[in-house]
């Protein structure tokens, strides 16, 4: 799983929300941690951030990337947060939190994991690259290993991209690891 690399948050729609200069920039680390692994499949959230991020790539080995829509980041509420860390806190306490238009962290964690079971299912034995985002990979990482909270997920929150291996026996996640591409290659 691949978080996205840095977005243009002076645009509100969650949806076509674009990388900055910094982060068209930042996702070649991407391509360059990725170039020697064997990747059958590249996926993606829908959003433009995530595809944006896998893109170039999914383009340096010949690669379409397929869109699952569930693998989306959580929504929040249909206005903008001024107080996000309020927010994000509250979320990572009670999972079932949520804003009266958004989505609670148990919400996004099924959806996640429901399309990652899938995934699993469809593309048996191959090696796939997912475009993600933080609290969505954050819930999925969670899932698996409970000590991944909320002073875990502050210490990623500003790591874009952020990559995140898992490994798979089945449907039975066996490893999972953890990268800063930034401390890779610097």
């Amino acid at each position: 799983f691949v978080r996205h690399a840095q977005p243009n948050y002076e645009n509100h729609d969650d949806m076509l929300r674009e990388l900055t200069v910094k982060g068209l920039e930042d996702r070649k680390l991407v391509t360059k941690f990725l170039a020697d692994k064997k990747v059958d499949v590249v996926l993606s959230s829908p959003f433009h951030r995530s595809i944006d991020t896998v893109r170039h790539f999914a383009d340096s080995i010949g690669l379409e990337i397929g869109i699952i829509d569930d693998f989306r980041e959580r929504r929040i509420d249909s206005v903008w947060i001024e107080d996000f860390n309020g927010f994000c806190k509250k979320q990572w306490e009670d999972f079932t939190y949520k804003l009266s238009d958004g989505e609670c962290l148990a919400e996004v964690q099924e959806r996640n994991i429901s399309a990652l079971n899938q995934v699993l299912k469809d593309y048996a034995g191959k090696t796939i690259v997912v475009g993600s985002h933080g609290t969505a990979l954050s819930t999925i990482v969670n899932y698996y290993d409970n000590s991944f909270r909320h002073a875990e997920f502050e210490k990623i929150r500003g790591l874009m991209p952020w990559v995140v291996e898992f490994s798979f026996d089945g449907q039975t996640c066996v490893g999972i690891k953890q990268y800063n591409l930034f401390e890779m290659y610097a």
